[in-house]
Order: structure tokens, then sequence, then C-alpha cells
């Protein structure tokens, strides 16, 4: 039983390993190159006179070669049976692409030649197959596609420019000419390589992409990471002159990351020659309504046949035929005088011209004569309806012209009312568009000036006008529909259309300007009028900012003149007062006739009345003597102690002796408390009792202040004089009724019981 299931999974796998192979390419490395160029390449055609064959590269230890023979198999593979040359085994080009290929030694030399035809060096691991041939015809060329493993979807940046090297070598075998390398670009004398045929995909920048096929994935026929479309190699050659070819490929720096070369089986023809197919995918098409002239001719007396879609063209045995639409053209060549049948098919795809729209265009004339400048680009958009895989619109005056219109944003119809937009696709298929060019005879009515109150904080008599709200809603009155206004500096720019002014303006000639409004429709100029800009001065006096007090707390009145059309305080009143009690900024808005606005700002201050709490008095110090009034209170205050002469210092210095009125008073306004009335005390420094009545008596004035005042008078030794009662006059000199002599004597004051003031006067005679 066991053995039974064993046998059933070695069945089942290798039925699936053949399903599984299948799917990939097939090679053979046994191959001679007499067989490879005889039985693959040439074929069965007798039009090829070949020989002397070689092939060299790798054997791998004698067991694997780099070269061989391939078939498709029941893959995708473009070519059904071919030749393969590697810089790797043969074998090996064989799917899946599920590794990297890197398998030539550092011992496996490169190409000189090769090296040559590429400008390059350091080839290694090339592979190269050789034979001479006789052509019977003028041409000759073959098939091939490049595969690489250097193809990588995600290379690195420094990867970008390792390239393989491949060549096709052709000389005359006399060496009377060197190599021609035929393995290029066409078109071009760019050789194919990595750089020079890459698609978008990698970091690594496309080239002539056109002719890439693809990045290839894990299950592709061949173990390669890309490679190129189907290519043809051709070249002119003299019949009856011996050549010799050489198709090598080389790994370039390193023997890392191989390459090959795949050779279409029976692709080398050496007869019939179409010229490359003409491809809506290789972006070279035909475009329709045009003919393309295959040209098959062969020098001698020849019989062709023509062939569309495998069909013969009955009739058709020139050399050349002229193609009208799409379709396979073949053409098949019988040499005269000899078996050579050669053959040779190309596809010709056709493209559609360019899809245009027929318009016009119409601009305003600022002299009514017919002639007006055009910015013919307006109409690029409807000419091709806005189709960006169409070339830009160029100008003619004439469809059959040669030199376009120089300036097509200012052109001027001196002479045609019709122009032609040429245009054309990525093939190069053109088309044509006709533009009417018409006068605009629009009448816009004269426009009212745009009154704008200078309400920028700035009277200037410059300020921003809003223009799409200021002046367009006037213009557009009474216009169709769907018409937009732009605005300029200048006629002569709202005729051009250029430099437009932003709808956020600011005049630049002060109080009145005038500016130009162009009306457009569409790519059209509808009419063009002018606008004047007027600003007006709206200042009302005594619109200054304004601070105003508030007294105790009590509610007060502000208020602006009558006359202004609106009003509009900041607190929600409406008239040209408000009542407000507490301290803060209050703003009334208030605006005229003209709409125009003004603002005025009041600051309320806290302020109120001042309460005296007490009186600092510096006194008996003659010259020093001094009130500081001390006090409470928001405001802001002035001091004065006599009522008429007031100061901001509470510190009065200076005072000689007497009563003072102590006043404050509020600077805002809030109210004058009742003075405070008190006394500076000083004592005489000498007094004259001589009998005159004048300066008598030695006594201290306003004294009843202090009602419990003591006085002491001493001589200078000490005793005590006297005693004098500040209720009466005062002393008078004497000393028991007796007269004392001129001296200076001293005193002692107790003021209240708490003070005591001593000093000294002069008693004179």
């Amino acid at each position: 039983m066991k053995t039974t299931q064993k046998s059933l999974y070695f069945i089942l796998l290798i039925c699936f390993s053949w399903a599984t192979n299948g799917q990939y390419i097939q090679v053979n490395d046994t191959y001679t190159a007499q067989q490879l160029v005889q039985n693959v390449l040439v074929g069965n055609s007798t039009c090829a006179n070949v020989s002397n064959f070689s092939v060299t590269g790798d054997a791998f230890s004698g067991i694997q070669n780099s070269y061989g023979y391939f078939n498709a198999g029941t893959s995708n593979f473009p070519f059904s049976e071919g030749i393969v040359l590697s810089t790797g085994k043969a074998e090996s080009a064989v799917g899946p692409n599920n590794s990297i290929l890197s398998q030539g030694g550092t011992n496996w030399p490169g190409d000189p030649d090769l090296e040559l035809a590429l400008g390059i060096s350091n080839s290694i691991n090339a592979t190269s197959l050789e034979f001479d041939f006789i052509p019977i015809t003028n041409k000759i060329s073959f098939d091939y596609i490049f595969s690489s493993e250097q193809y990588l979807i995600n290379a690195s940046s420094n990867q970008c420019n390792y390239t393989d090297g491949f060549a096709f070598l052709l000389k005359p075998t006399d060496n009377s000419t060197p190599y021609q390398n035929l393995a290029i670009v066409p078109g071009t004398n760019i050789p194919v390589k990595i750089n020079t045929v890459r698609g978008t995909g990698s970091v690594c920048p496309p080239a002539n992409q056109s002719y890439f096929d693809a990045f290839n994935g894990i299950n592709h026929p061949t173990n390669f990471n890309g490679q190129t479309v189907i290519m043809k190699a051709e070249a002119n050659v003299i019949p009856g002159r011996p050549y010799h070819i050489k198709l090598v490929i080389a790994d370039q720096g390193n023997n890392l990351y191989d390459s090959a070369i795949f050779l279409g089986a029976n692709s080398f023809n050496v007869g019939a020659n179409l010229g490359s197919d003409k491809l809506i995918a290789t972006n070279n098409p035909i475009c329709v309504g045009e003919t393309y002239d295959l040209d098959a001719t062969i020098p001698g007396l020849n019989s062709y046949k023509w062939y569309k879609d495998n069909f013969e063209i009955i009739g058709q045995v020139n050399p050349i035929y002229t193609v009208r639409d799409s379709g396979v053209y073949k053409v098949e060549i019988t040499l005269t005088g000899t078996t050579c049948v050669t053959n040779d098919e190309v596809i010709i795809d056709y493209s559609t011209k360019p899809s245009l729209t027929n318009t016009q265009l119409i601009q305003c004339d600022d002299d009514n004569d017919g002639i007006a400048t055009f910015d013919l680009t307006k109409v690029n958009s409807i000419i091709t309806g806005n189709n960006t895989q169409l070339s830009s619109v160029v100008y003619y005056e004439n469809r059959n012209d040669i030199n376009p219109i120089p300036n097509p944003r200012s052109y001027r119809n001196a002479t045609s009312n019709i122009v032609y937009g040429r245009v054309s696709n990525s093939f190069g298929c053109v088309s044509f568009a006709t533009v009417n060019l018409q006068i605009s005879n629009q009448i816009i009515g004269t426009q009212n000036p745009i009154l704008k109150c200078d309400g920028d904080g700035n009277l200037d008599g410059f300020t921003a006008f809003n223009l799409n709200n200021d002046a367009t809603p006037q213009i557009l009155s009474g216009l169709p529909t769907g018409l937009v206004v732009e605005y300029f500096l200048t006629n002569n720019d709202a005729l051009l259309q250029q430099n437009p002014l932003p709808n956020n303006y600011t005049n630049v000639t002060a109080v009145e300007q005038i500016i130009y409004a162009r009306i457009v429709n569409g790519p059209d100029c509808f009419g063009i009028t002018p606008i004047k800009l007027k600003i007006t001065d709206f200042s009302p006096s005594n619109f200054q900012d304004e601070t105003v007090y508030i007294c105790n707390g009590n509610p007060k009145r502000i208020a602006v003149a009558n006359g202004f059309s609106s009003y509009q305080w900041s607190n929600g009143d409406l008239t040209n007062y408000t009542s407000i009690s507490t301290a803060g900024n209050y703003t009334i808005t208030v605006t005229n006739s003209l709409g125009c606005q003004a603002t005025k700002k009041f600051i309320a201050v806290n302020s109120g009345t001042a309460t005296i709490t007490s009186v600092d008095v510096i006194d008996f110090s003659g010259s020093e003597n001094s009130i500081l009034i001390n006090y409470t209170g928001i405001g802001d205050y002035e001091f004065s102690i006599d009522g008429i002469h007031y100061q901001d210092s509470p510190q009065f210095y200076n005072l000689s002796e007497g009563s003072y009125l102590i006043y404050i008073r509020d600077i805002n306004g809030c109210g004058l408390p009742a003075p405070t009335k008190v006394f500076v005390l000083d004592y005489p420094r000498f007094f004259t009792p001589n009998g005159d009545n004048y300066n008598d008596f030695w006594t201290i004035k306003n004294s009843a202040k202090y009602p419990n005042m003591m006085i002491h008078i001493f001589n200078r030794y000490g005793k005590l004089i006297t005693l004098v009662n500040p209720k009466g006059n005062g002393w008078d000199g004497t000393y028991n009724g007796k007269d004392l002599p001129a001296d200076d004597y001293w005193f002692s004051i107790i003021l209240n019981n708490d003070r005591i003031i001593k000093g000294h006067f002069a008693l004179l005679r």
C-alpha cells in the first residue's frame, strides 16, 4: 500500500514538473556554430550563402555552454525559436525568474572588438557567434531581443549606470572598412544597452522606453529581470560582396548580473526589407488621411507579390506599394535567375488626427478702425478641448504657411480676420482649427464714480477698494449674465489684458484716480470702460480719544455732537450720548450720509474726593518749618495751604509761624473737601522791652492750640527767671520787677507734656 502511494506521488510529481516547465523556454546548448547559423538563424533560405562559422564562449568545465538553441515551448515568449548567446550558462536562461544569474568566472575574457565598437573597457565573460556570407540583394536584417539581470526594478541609484554590452558587428571580409554596429536604437546611432533602453517603474531614468518590453515577474519564460521588445538589426550591403558578421555579448566591469541576446529563428533576411513597423505602441504610426510607401526594390528584373493580412493583393506587382490603411503588409520577391525567394512583412497602424474645435475670438477696438490686438492663446483650451495629450497650439495666417505667427499673444489683424491653429498628437498627426477674429461693438454706459471713505485711519487720500464689491455690480448692471470684469491701470493694459489689478486695490493717485474695467466673456472682450475711484474724507471735529472721570461711583454722561446719520455705542446705545458707571473703554461709531464712519473712544477712569487723615507739622525750626498732609482717595490730587496756590506734592517747606488752611482738590473735578486748619509754631529770636509798644514781650504766638503748654525761661547760668503764661502777653524782661540786662536767655517749652522744645533768644536794650 505504501509502495503504491509512493509510486503515485512520483507520477504526479513528474506530470506537475512537465506542466510547470511548459510555461518556460527550453534550451539545448549542444548545437555547433554551423547548426546555429544554417539551421536556426538562416533556416531554409536560399538567399544567403553562409560559411566560415565559429562560436566562442565558456564551456563551464566542458559540460555546459554559454550559447545554444532555444524554443518557446508552450510559453508566451515572443520568438517561437532561435539562438541564445549569454554571459553565463545558456541553460540558465530557462525560467522562472526566481534567482539572480551571475555565473561567469573571472578567467573568462571579454572581447576587444566589442569594446572598440562601444567605446568601453574592462569587458568580461564574452560570447560571440561569427560567420561569413555573400548577399545577393542589397539589404540584410535579423530580429533580436536583449534580456538582462541588470534590469532591476528595485535598483539603487548607484546601479543605474551599470550596463552590459553587446554588438552586432558587420564588415567586408577584405577589412576595407571597419566594423559597423547594427544593434542600435532605430533612427539613431545609440547602441542598445541597459541605460539606453529602459522603461519606467524604477528609480533609474527611462530611456527610449517604447523599445522596452517589461520588468519580469517570477513566472516569466526566462530567468532574466527584464528585456526589450523585438528589435531589428539591419544594414545596406553590396550584392555579391563577401561580408563577415560577429554577434557578441559580454559583461562590463565585473562578472555579475548576466545578460543574453535572443536571435529569432529564420530572421536572417538578406533580401526584402520593408523597414520598421509603424505602430502606435512605438509612437510612429501613419496619420489618417496620409499614404505611406513600402519600398521593396531590389536591383534586377525581379517579380513581386504583395499581401495584406495574409491575403494577396491582386494586381500589385510593382516593387513599391502605397499603404492607405492599417494592416499587416507582406512582400514576396523572386529574384530572377535564382532560386532565392525572399520576403518581409511590416505592421502598419494608423492614428486618428486630433479632434479640434473651430472657434471665434472677440476683441475690443480702442479706435474703431476694425483692427485690434488679439491674444490668440486665449482659445488654446477651446481648440484642444483641454486635451493635455496634444501639442501646444501654433497659429498661422494661412494653412499652407511655413512660418507661424511669431507673436500669438499680441497679434494684430491687419490683413485677415481668420487665423488657423495647428495641433499635433503624440504621433505627429496634425489638424487645423479655424479661429474667426471679430471686433466687439458693445457700448458700455458711463459709470458713476466709485466713492470710498478714507477709513484706514490715515487721512491721506489713499484707501483700499474691493473692486468686485465696490465697482463690478454697477458695471454689469443691465448687461447679459455670465460676464466677468477685470481691472487694469491703463486702457492699453485692458486692451492687451496684461498686468491686471488685484481685487483688493489701493489707489496710487491721491483722492481721485481713473482705472479701466474690461468686461470679459470667456476668452472674448465684451467692452472696456473707465472707472473713477474717488476717496472722500470723513473726519468729524473733537473725535480724538478722550479721557473722562467717574466721580465717587456716580453715573457719568458722555456724548458727541448731533447731526450724524447713525450712532452706535460699544455698550449698545444708539443715541449721541450714553451714561456710564464703571471704568473702561467706550467707543461710539458715527455714520454720515455717504456711509462713511468715524469712531471716537472714551477712556473712563474712576476718581473721587480725597479724605485728610492727619497733618504732620514740623515747627520751632525757623526756616525749616514744614507741613506734610496725609490723605486717602482714588483720585489724582493737588494740595494748597492758602486755597489759591496748589502743588502736586502734599508736603510744604520753609513755612513761617502762623495758622494755615489745608486744601486737597481732585484735578479730575471730583470735588474739594472742607479745609483743615493747622498751626505752625515758632519762638522769637530776640525781643526789645523798651516801652515803645513794639516787640516789648517775648511769647509763643498761637500757643492757644496747646492749652497745657508750659514755658520756662532761664539765664545763661541756668537759673529759672520766670514761668510764662501762654495765655498772657508773655515775658517783659524783668525779674522781681527789675529789668534784666541785655543778654542771651534760654527757654524750655513743654507741649502737652509729651514734647519738649529748648532754645535761646536775645534780650536787647
